[in-house]
């Protein structure tokens, strides 16, 4: 089964980079120096934001879908990053080191199949979720704080 992992594309946000205080407070949004590593994950590149940097914590629609399971829910994004995390076949760094939420949806935007696992561990869930063909896409979540990270889906 092969799979595909993609961050967020870094269009939508683009109008943040470099903006002041007050532009970003109107679309809510907050930009905090990275203090710690690993800590601030970013959803475009898929990777831990560097201690120093710059990232910009907003709020973000990971489930758009008008059904109940319609979400949003804040996340960190690095100020400037343009390059999407694509992984192919393979779970990001960023994600191996942490406890993951994975939800399973049909292609009707509603949850089949949830489960959570150790980072390491995610590669063999995924499998599992996609081995049911009403799996349409996997949502992953860091489990700890509830926030989106990144979506999976087949590939060939």
């Amino acid at each position: 089964m092969n799979y595909k992992i993609s961050g967020l594309k870094a269009e939508p946000f683009a109008h943040l980079f470099g903006q002041s205080e007050s532009y970003l407070n109107k679309h809510n949004a907050i930009r905090q120096t990275v203090a710690c590593y690993p800590g601030y994950p970013d959803r475009i590149s898929l990777c831990d934001i560097p201690v120093g940097e710059t990232a910009l914590l907003i709020n973000h629609i990971y489930q758009p879908a008008a059904t109940p399971y319609f979400g949003t829910h804040a996340i960190y994004i690095r100020e400037g990053c343009t390059r999407q995390g694509i992984y192919l076949n393979e779970l990001p760094e960023v994600m191996q080191g942490r406890i993951l939420s994975l939800r399973a949806f049909d292609e009707k935007h509603f949850l089949i199949e949830a489960d959570i696992v150790e980072g390491k561990s995610a590669e063999s869930l995924i499998a599992q979720f996609f081995n049911d063909p009403q799996v349409s896409y996997i949502q992953i979540h860091n489990a700890k704080r509830g926030c989106y990270s990144c979506f999976a889906e087949r590939c060939e």
